[in-house]
């Protein structure tokens, strides 16, 4: 089924690329078919469904330091907010958990959900995954695995699940620019240009489209 993604401004992240207001990229498939003004690409395919998302349409977003926020952090269940809290949990107060293989399976998955709420299409390893359980949960997941061979250095502060705090702008945070023939990697956020974007960050994220199928909407 071909799917029209459109929004109030559409960033390719393609070098040298304008923003395009009422941007919109027509997905059939897992591939892009056709990217450009809204009137244009709906006139072209008038039988394609059509998702309408608030603010900014990018490509979807890299997580630099995937290894370190899963292997090294606990994404707490729902179940366990009221005594741990909703943030991911290092250093002391994860050393002071009681770790299960269940429950660290469960918190690898639970932060790649967390990484799919800010935009994340891509995960950064080098080589591929060593830690078995994060191997397992990223290939279910879908999410695609690239190399980490440029990443950054790791923030003073640690890794951060908003890819945008690392990549500093849209082209050095997208794991590919749009384009025709390319994955349909995308993720909309709810600002109304980039500069909002790089202001508020990844959590303003809406929606994420992993080759072509909505992996995560805002409810």
């Amino acid at each position: 089924m071909l799917t029209l993604h459109t929004a109030g401004l559409l960033l390719t992240a393609a070098p040298g690329a304008a923003p395009v207001p009422g941007g919109a990229v027509l997905v059939d498939g897992d591939t892009i078919a056709a990217i450009g003004p809204y009137e244009e690409v709906a006139a072209a395919f008038p039988r394609a469904r059509e998702r309408r998302w608030p603010g900014v349409l990018t490509p979807g977003l890299r997580q630099w330091h995937a290894a370190r926020l899963l292997g090294d952090a606990y994404f707490p269940d729902p179940r366990e907010y009221d005594e741990l809290g909703d943030r991911p949990l290092t250093g002391e107060r994860l050393a002071a958990l009681e770790m299960t293989e269940t429950r660290r399976a469960g918190s690898v998955r639970r932060g790649l959900q967390q990484m799919l709420r800010h935009g994340t299409t891509a995960v950064a390893a080098t080589g591929g995954f060593t830690d078995p359980v994060v191997a397992t949960a990223v290939a279910r997941s879908g999410m695609r695995v690239v190399s980490a061979r440029l990443a950054p250095g790791i923030l003073l502060d640690g890794p951060d699940l908003d890819p945008l705090r690392e990549g500093r702008d849209l082209p050095g945070s997208a794991e590919a620019p749009l384009a025709v023939g390319g994955p349909a990697d995308l993720a909309a956020f709810d600002v109304p240009d980039e500069a909002a974007l790089l202001s508020a960050g990844a959590g303003t994220c809406v929606a994420t489209v992993l080759g072509g199928r909505l992996v995560y909407r805002r409810r």
